[in-house]
């Protein structure tokens, strides 16, 4: 069986990722994500559509700033 090819994350931060970009760039699962925006934690997203099926993208600076706000000082 071929191995999978690995996910490419653009690196521009106004680049638009994928729900499962974002779960490889922060090591939370997909479904965590999920949660977190029904629940309005998690990073900012943009939905393009009406549903749950509608397609979910979340803005790399977002991402990365989400993030870096969620640090906590020892």
């Amino acid at each position: 069986m071929p191995a999978s090819p690995e996910l490419t994350l653009p690196t521009d931060p106004n680049a638009l990722l994928t729900p499962k970009q974002v779960s490889a760039l922060t090591q939370l699962d997909e479904q965590t994500l999920a949660n977190m925006r029904w629940r309005k934690t998690g990073p900012t997203y943009l939905k393009f559509g009406d549903g749950r099926s509608a397609p979910v993208r979340y803005r790399r600076s977002d991402v990365l700033a989400w993030f870096e706000a969620s640090a906590i000082a020892a």
